[in-house]
């Protein structure tokens, strides 16, 4: 029988890192999303994941660059206002469908499954970490700046992490 386990968001988190003009990184979060996970229980390996990341919610502690983000030449947040993951396969890696301004790909995530607890309330938690790479222009996602000493201003590689806390239905 599935079960079903419900994101606690004030355990988890989504992050993502890009290289700035080849010499840093600049790193951002969304703090708006949510997830569900449904397994068989006790068994995690074929579990079905989806997840919902709200694009208004993006956070580089910059606001002109949030407000860039969020516009035209990135997520195009008006049209585009969510972020989707549907997941095709879970094992050491999630393999899935993400959808980033309007453009659906496939993606693969390596994930450490750290474990199930329980809480002091009762509550059965189960806690996931996974962290991957994808091309941003194959969403979409193609302004930049070419700079003067060569290379781009943003790199079209984007690192995404997050941790993920749920709690059993």
């Amino acid at each position: 029988m599935a079960t079903k386990w419900n994101l606690d968001p004030t355990h988890s988190e989504i992050t993502f890192k890009v290289r700035h003009m080849m010499i840093s990184n600049v790193k951002g979060e969304f703090t708006k999303f949510d997830a569900q996970l449904e397994a068989e229980d006790g068994d995690f390996k074929n579990a079905k994941v989806s997840a919902t990341i709200d694009t208004d919610s993006v956070n580089t502690n910059n606001t002109d660059r949030d407000n860039h983000l969020k516009g035209e030449d990135f997520f195009n947040g008006s049209a585009n206002p969510k972020i989707t993951f549907e997941s095709t396969g879970l094992h050491d890696e999630v393999t899935g469908n993400l959808t980033i301004n309007g453009v659906t790909k496939p993606v693969k995530l390596d994930v450490e499954f750290g474990g199930t607890n329980v809480d002091p309330w009762g509550n059965t938690k189960a806690g996931f970490s996974f962290e991957g790479k994808i091309k941003r222009s194959e969403f979409g996602l193609n302004w930049n700046t070419a700079l003067e000493t060569g290379g781009v201003m943003v790199s079209d590689d984007v690192k995404i992490f997050g941790e993920l806390q749920f709690v059993k239905a």
